[in-house]
């Protein structure tokens, strides 16, 4: 199989898994309650949707700042715009296929800011590294303040149905967790113990190479001239994503009572989703809608809400990725004309 045919296949099978969440949250509701979702797109307050799209492109842009710091040390001064419109199209290709916007990006500096692909692509890496602990901060932040509505909730959906099922006692259904951290411990010992046959595996060497090249990325901050700008960028962009989630919150009369730990859980979750399923599809708003049951919203106005942040998002994304890619080429070609004259 070609490589075109194979990212069509990735393509379709990431859109079918989207599509299959869709059907799954789908097929159970009556149709009153699907009724429910539908007028609850017409009640939305769109305007509020809008602010939080504004407030997405600043997140973006904040992004773009903070990619050109990473890349000022090794001698590059990028443009605002070029960084900007290479962050969006990049965005625009993961949509499609993983990985593709790392690429996407990382080319377009290649070509019209004259930054060796291999050294953005390291600052790159740098950024997803930072992303992951920023993102694991506020997962443990939000397990801290979420703690007694999680585990309310993992003991009705989880422990509870192992119990009837499978005929487990309470105490043994409760252990599987910490049978799931022993494991867990277990295979990193393991790693380590049997890490030169393991580093033999081609995909193995590869997720330990990403690895050391995330701390190589880490030491690049360290040595930063101004360390804690970036920091303080990295905390607006999350920041900014929690508020454009939370802003949405307030577009629907059933969820405009919730605080910002809800905003928290959406965001927190919501992440995950889009980790596990690119770009979100299918499975975001079913994620949002089974967060807020934590928050005794019925899970139509949950399900309404999440698929009203998703778009928002995603039509972000689509719009500014859309519009730099026919940017780019006019902007560039003007500039050379300006440094011409």
């Amino acid at each position: 199989m070609n490589k075109k045919l194979k990212n069509v296949a990735r393509f379709l099978l990431f859109l079918g898994i989207g599509i299959f969440f869709i059907w799954l949250f789908l097929h159970n509701l009556t149709s009153q309650q699907k009724k429910e979702i539908f007028l609850s797109f017409g009640d939305a307050n769109y305007w509020i949707i809008g602010l939080a799209i504004v407030l997405g492109v600043l997140a973006h842009y904040t992004r773009a700042i903070r990619w050109k710091m990473l890349l000022k040390p090794m001698g590059y001064e990028t443009g605002n715009r070029n960084t900007f419109f290479a962050v969006m199209i990049g965005y625009l290709a993961n949509l499609a296929l993983p990985r593709l916007g790392e690429v996407s990006r990382c080319t377009i500096l290649s070509r019209y800011e004259n930054v060796p692909f291999t050294k953005s692509f390291g600052t790159v890496v740098t950024e997803r590294g930072i992303d992951l602990i920023v993102f694991l901060i506020l997962f443990f932040i939000n397990l801290a303040v979420q703690f007694d509505k999680l585990y309310s909730y993992i003991e009705q959906k989880i422990y509870q149905p192992l119990e009837s099922k499978l005929h487990l006692s309470y105490s043994l259904a409760g252990s599987l967790t910490n049978i799931v951290i022993i494991i867990l411990v277990v295979m990193v010992v393991l790693f380590f113990v049997f890490r030169k046959k393991l580093l033999k595996i081609n995909i193995i060497s590869k997720l330990w190479d990403m690895a050391k090249g995330f701390f190589e990325g880490m030491k690049s901050v360290i040595y930063m001239k101004k360390p804690w700008l970036f920091v303080l960028y990295s905390l607006i962009i999350w920041g900014l994503y929690w508020l454009m989630a939370y802003l949405v919150y307030f577009s629907l009369p059933e969820t405009s009572h919730l605080g910002p730990d809800a905003g928290l859980a959406t965001l927190v979750f919501g992440t995950i989703g889009i980790m596990l399923v690119q770009g979100g599809i299918g499975i975001y708003p079913a994620i949002v809608a089974e967060t807020l049951l934590l928050y005794g919203v019925a899970n139509t106005k949950g399900y309404a809400l999440g698929w009203l942040i998703w778009s928002s998002q995603t039509l972000t994304i689509i719009l500014l990725g859309v519009l730099s890619f026919i940017l780019l080429p006019i902007y560039n070609n003007q500039k050379k004309s300006y440094e011409k004259a």
